[in-house]
């Protein structure tokens, strides 16, 4: 709950642990891995924690704000992340390199990645509320591929990050790397100059 709570018991706790809200966080993202926010409950995520089911309300407004909160941090993360990956690329081509790069990483399904995303996709779906995390992880890719496209191209690029990730990562057959760049030349090939390799 807010920071005008009345336990002295919660206070001193908050004291002694100042990073008990963000272990809350954490168990409640990796209960989402585990059981979907639909099998996710306070008691889940207190005992993943390891913090009293009580102090659950301390730090948060019920579910939706846990949730709310948990996928925030997770869309940030993962924006700062491709912000910084881009902001290597020099030109146009380790551009469309550091792309191609993104989506194999993102659909390898070697982490938790693909799961929360989909998780908050669904919420978002249903609830306008946390269609505001998705709409400015939407907006920061965007900017961060702008640095080396122009706007349209950058939301084409976007648009096809999301969707081969997902064509790649929940496709039961082999897919072959060459063509995520074989899209990336084609919806970049009016936006710089030469061709990307396949």
């Amino acid at each position: 709950m807010s920071s005008q709570h009345s336990s002295t018991g919660s206070r001193l706790g908050r004291r002694n642990d100042p990073e008990r809200r963000e272990r809350i966080i954490d168990a409640c993202q990796k209960v989402i891995v585990e059981s979907g926010v639909t099998g996710t409950s306070h008691r889940k995520v207190a005992t993943q924690a390891g913090v009293p089911l009580g102090a659950m309300t301390y730090y948060f407004d019920g579910m939706q704000d846990l949730l709310h909160s948990t996928f925030s941090r997770f869309a940030t993360s993962i924006s700062d992340d491709f912000e910084r990956h881009m902001a290597t690329a020099t030109d146009k081509e380790s551009a469309c390199e550091r792309v191609f790069e993104r989506i194999l990483q993102a659909s390898s399904g070697d982490d938790d990645e693909l799961i929360l995303s989909h998780e908050l996709y669904t919420l978002a779906t249903r609830d306008a509320s946390f269609r505001s995390i998705t709409t400015q992880w939407m907006q920061r890719s965007r900017v961060a591929l702008e640095l080396h496209f122009d706007p349209l191209t950058a939301r084409l690029l976007d648009a096809m990050i999301e969707g081969l990730t997902i064509h790649r990562a929940l496709d039961s057959e082999a897919r072959e790397p060459s063509e995520i760049k074989t899209a990336i030349a084609r919806i970049t090939k009016d936006s710089r100059k030469g061709s990307l390799s396949t």
